[in-house]
């Protein structure tokens, strides 16, 4: 089995309408796949999902500073890095929760895009958008493995759904600002839903919401592209953010079979979605 194991951060799709906020899906069972073949996978991935310090070179039992300086020394591997991860945030879930709780009540009062959105959304009939219905929560990653035994770590900044709202996954959040991108993607989502009436199982009708979320909620600024994920081109830079943010999210859905088939569904409604960018005049940057 790989130990090479990509950490993926723009939050996975983990319902049909959720968002990803850079996501690789489950890969799909096959038919034909033997039970002694599930057996072994599940083996795997059961022996992935239980540390062992002997193994991983992360003791829980162990002062969080001591293992971070294992970390950075390279004494743990990166299925260790991986619960490292999940132990802090499950240690600092009331401080991030009410971190994000202060942030998203902040973005609610004086954030232009966020009460924008909010006040588009209500206007269409929706409920109003506060802390009833847009929540923060700590929110697990979740493993998945590639059909060539690779493990994928799957992480979820956020989430809507039309019958609970919107989740804002608290241990992802950055700061304010991404926590202000995260939320305006989501309430396009919203908007979507409660304008076109949304058929969330349809991937176009869900790649065409991905691409207007990506391209309006601020996300693939120039700024937000270049100095904090470090992507740099010359031309094209904010198209290919949008495309690239779109496939990923799209790739996480159970209906999608990989990143080939989300990127040819996102290609068939590109023009059409990319063009759309009701309820603004123009894209919010």
């Amino acid at each position: 089995m790989s130990t090479s194991i990509p950490s993926q951060s723009t939050g996975a799709a983990a319902s049909p309408v959720a968002y990803s906020t850079e996501s690789i899906s489950t890969p799909p069972s096959s038919s034909t796949t033997s039970t002694s073949s599930l057996s072994s996978s599940n083996g795997r991935l059961q022996k992935f999902l239980e540390n062992d310090p002997s193994r991983t070179g992360f003791d829980p039992a162990t002062s969080w500073w001591m293992n971070y300086f294992r970390i950075l020394s390279g004494q743990v591997t990166p299925e260790g890095i991986h619960h490292y991860r999940e132990w802090r945030y499950r240690e600092n879930e009331a401080r991030d929760c009410k971190r994000c709780e202060d942030a998203r009540d902040y973005m609610l009062k004086y954030s232009p895009i966020v009460r924008f959105m909010a006040e588009k959304t209500e206007q269409l009939g929706g409920h109003k958008l506060d802390g009833s219905n847009i929540v923060c929560a700590r929110c697990p990653a979740r493993v998945t493995e590639t059909p060539d035994g690779e493990m994928r770590i799957v992480r979820q900044g956020g989430g809507f759904h039309p019958g609970f709202g919107i989740l804002l996954c608290a241990n992802e959040m950055r700061d304010k600002k991404h926590l202000e991108d995260n939320l305006a993607h989501e309430m396009v989502h919203a908007y979507d839903h409660l304008r076109w009436k949304v058929d969330w199982d349809d991937l176009k009708h869900a790649a065409c919401s991905e691409i207007r979320a990506s391209m309006l909620s601020g996300e693939c600024r120039w700024t937000r592209e270049s100095l904090t994920r470090g992507n740099w081109t010359l031309t094209q830079q904010f198209q290919r953010c949008v495309r690239m943010r779109a496939i990923q999210s799209l790739t996480a859905r159970p209906k999608c079979k990989d990143d080939v088939h989300a990127t040819k569904v996102v290609n068939e409604v590109w023009d059409s979605c990319f063009s759309d960018t009701r309820p603004f005049d123009d894209i919010y940057k």
